[in-house]
């Protein structure tokens, strides 16, 4: 490969999108949805790459739809996982946070971070320039990656085309969405032809959808429940993607047992959380995010559930080394 290219995958969820950065030694940013790792590996041979090439990993942040494929390249392949030195610390050492998959929910199989970033850190690689951002937000241990050979940034959650990454007061602490705007300043200092967004279509105008995004945060900066509003939808419709919905009786016991919802309802709406499933649910029919088939909750967005197969044991991180 004498040409070194990057190549967008634009994903349906669960998964992130996925850029392969196509050289001698291919580099993968972020790994998909464990359930996916079909898909992921068919979309890298697509490409003329062999997924057993891919022996280095750089994840803009540690939620499930970015890391879950990690488990995989690194024990077939011996894939080399690189991300930011605090979320290293967290994996590595199997802590409950890691992932914050137990709050969250969210099945991710074990991993090791062998690579350790921080703010500015190069990734040394012939015929690119490729340096990591601490952008924190969306997560205090987010990155972004910037090629300015080509111009291109890939911003993980920090924003999206249209949108932003859902802010989680309750594990990022209360001053992320000041911490965004940050991130979002800093970037629009770069020099951008594109941005490689973490989901939807590719951004074309970056400092036109910069400017949109900032005008979202800045908005919400008065309106502080609107910040809950949108991270609650978002973690729910999640929660219904891999779940493939929710059944009507299935609703409250799941709901008062995840961590985020007992958050949101006590101390982001200030009621109690079994009032608060009925508010949720009713919220996330008059937005669209959800609808009812049958007797079933489901999500509103497209996306391919996990087949039902795919089950891995240890998908907390406080059972990955018992």
């Amino acid at each position: 490969m004498a040409k070194t290219e990057l190549i967008f995958f634009e994903r349906t969820f669960p998964s992130a999108n996925m850029i392969l950065i196509k050289k001698k030694n291919p580099i993968l940013i972020d790994s998909g949805f464990g359930s996916d790792i079909a898909e992921t590996e068919r979309l890298i041979e697509s490409v003329g790459v062999s997924p057993s090439e891919i022996l280095l990993i750089l994840n803009t942040h540690s939620h499930s739809d970015h890391v879950g494929g990690n488990h995989h390249f690194q024990t077939k392949y011996g894939a080399e996982i690189v991300a930011h030195q605090w979320d290293a610390e967290l994996i590595n050492s199997g802590h409950p946070e890691a992932c914050t998959a137990e709050w969250l929910d969210q099945p991710v199989e074990s991993y090791k971070v062998q690579g350790k970033l921080g703010d500015h850190y190069e990734i040394k690689a012939k015929g690119m320039n490729l340096v990591a951002l601490h952008t924190p937000g969306h997560t205090q241990n987010h990155l972004s990656y910037y090629e300015s050979k080509t111009k291109t940034l890939i911003s993980g959650d920090l924003m999206h085309r249209d949108d932003v990454g859902w802010i989680n007061l309750f594990r990022e602490g209360v001053t992320s969405l000041q911490q965004s705007l940050q991130s979002l300043d800093k970037i629009s200092q770069l020099k951008l032809k594109r941005i490689y967004p973490g989901h939807g279509p590719m951004i074309e105008k970056p400092y036109e959808a910069i400017d949109v995004a900032r005008a979202r945060l800045e908005k919400w900066m008065s309106h502080p429940e609107k910040v809950a509003w949108h991270a609650c939808k978002r973690i729910f419709s999640f929660t219904l993607i891999i779940k493939n919905g929710l059944h009507k009786q299935e609703l409250e016991s799941y709901l008062l047992g995840c961590g985020w919802f007992q958050d949101f309802a006590r101390h982001a709406f200030h009621t109690s959380p079994h009032q608060f499933i009925s508010i949720l649910i009713e919220e996330m029919i008059r937005s669209g995010a959800g609808k009812w088939d049958g007797d079933r909750l489901v999500a509103t967005v497209p996306y391919h559930a996990p087949h039902k197969e795919w089950n891995p044991e240890k998908s907390k991180p406080r059972h990955w080394y018992a």
